[in-house]
């Protein structure tokens, strides 16, 4: 089966902005309006830079598509820029983070590395989370981000808000905030710090819903789920930390504050089901996405090698638990570095749409094929044919549009 990946192209100031997205299933109908959505949510926000009154971003298919649904072959989605004046441009000498790449290819001109390196390119990434986000709806997968703090004012967001309400909260704030009480608090640090010429940091929380257990793996660094979504997340431009759990919080503890507990209870008249005391791991072990319940956090962990102090966990009849172990679901990003947080951008937001079920049907019928071919080598086969392809999320921030 292909994986679902993508790449981008295209620079701050250039023509366009490129994004490539391949693996895509065919008969899918492309959700170009989930997408100009989101890349409308992506330019909101309050103190939101100049460049944002000039763009007004929106998607052109040019290849993979017919009648408006997907062929097979990759899609190729451009955004143009109204302000595309790279060739005009004057050279740039002045130290910005673009100060390294000068030094790496040996010029006095930062120009070049800063059309690149701007989060401009976001909007690329953006288009391509939007189709990402569309297919894993189909199989029951949603998101939310939003803001949790800004500039020393803490947001407060109960763990078990339904996603839905959550999505309702944040589109009503100016600051992407689901909590109402301290929107303007929020907005007053960013009116401060732009009268002063300076700028703020802030935090942002994204959480997940649906998302099957055995994502990710053990077996190799490259295919742990946390180290997907950790490098996803900092490549994102100006993010300088990323949580997964109780993430750096897990540091000031000691171990047997950290362990989520596993407890079975009866379900009605089945065996029961498993469930986790607390959500400190983040929804992933061993790299690899356990329990369907729980919070949805995704963030750090830190170690607990060595704890002989264990809670008492304790099954409906009174015995007492032999299983303690971490998990749970869900994502936290945190930029320390001043940013604008009010938008979680690419795969991690969308409204909610309907989609026509091709995707899945596409998904489904290839593992069901593949895992049945009369002469198809027992190694060549994949090792879970029930699940979709592994899909990389990535989230947004832009360079010039900061508090």
């Amino acid at each position: 089966m292909s994986r679902l990946d993508y790449s981008t192209a295209g620079e701050s100031h250039g023509l366009c902005l490129i994004t490539q997205i391949d693996g895509l299933p065919a008969g899918w109908r492309l959700p170009i309006d989930v997408a100009n959505e989101m890349l409308r949510l992506r330019q909101g926000g309050y103190g939101r830079g100049g460049r944002q009154k000039i763009e007004t971003d929106v998607i052109e298919v040019l290849t993979g598509v017919l009648r408006g649904e997907s062929i097979g072959a990759p899609v190729v989605l451009r955004i143009a820029n109204r302000d595309a004046r790279i060739d005009e441009a004057p050279p740039l000498h002045r130290p910005r983070p673009d100060l390294a790449g000068a030094y790496k290819w040996g010029t006095d001109d930062c120009r070049p590395v800063l059309e690149r390196a701007s989060a401009r390119e976001t909007a690329a990434r953006t288009a391509a989370g939007a189709f990402g986000k569309a297919l894993l709806a189909e199989f029951g997968i949603e998101a939310c981000g939003f803001v949790t703090h800004l500039g020393g004012v803490d947001a407060r967001v109960a763990p078990d808000e339904p996603i839905a309400e959550l999505r309702r909260k944040r589109d009503a704030s100016a600051v992407y905030c689901p909590d109402a009480a301290v929107e303007d608090a929020m907005k007053r640090v960013i009116d401060e710090a732009k009268r002063s010429g300076d700028t703020v940091g802030g935090m942002f929380e994204v959480r997940m819903t649906g998302l099957p257990i055995g994502l990710g793996s053990c077996a190799r660094r490259q295919d742990r789920l946390d180290t997907k979504i950790a490098g996803a997340v900092m490549g994102i431009q100006a993010v300088k930390g990323v949580e997964i759990g109780l993430g750096f919080e897990a540091a000031r503890r000691r171990g047997s504050e950290v362990h989520d507990e596993i407890f079975w209870e009866k379900d009605g008249e089945s065996d029961g089901h498993v469930r986790r005391g607390s959500n400190n791991a983040g929804g992933i072990e061993g790299g690899i996405r356990v329990w369907r319940g729980g919070r949805p956090r995704v963030l750090h962990r830190g170690p607990r090698r060595g704890v002989r102090r264990a809670n008492d966990p304790r099954q409906p009849d009174g015995d007492a638990g032999a299983l303690r172990q971490p998990a749970v679901p869900g994502a936290r990003l945190e930029p320390v570095q001043p940013v604008h947080p009010c938008r979680e951008g690419a795969v991690m937001e969308a409204t909610e749409q309907k989609r026509r079920p091709q995707g899945r049907m596409w998904v489904e019928a290839r593992c069901a094929l593949w895992e049945n071919w009369p002469d198809r080598p027992d190694e060549q086969r994949p090792s879970e044919c029930s699940r979709p392809a592994e899909v990389v999320f990535h989230d947004t921030h832009e360079d010039g549009c900061r508090h």
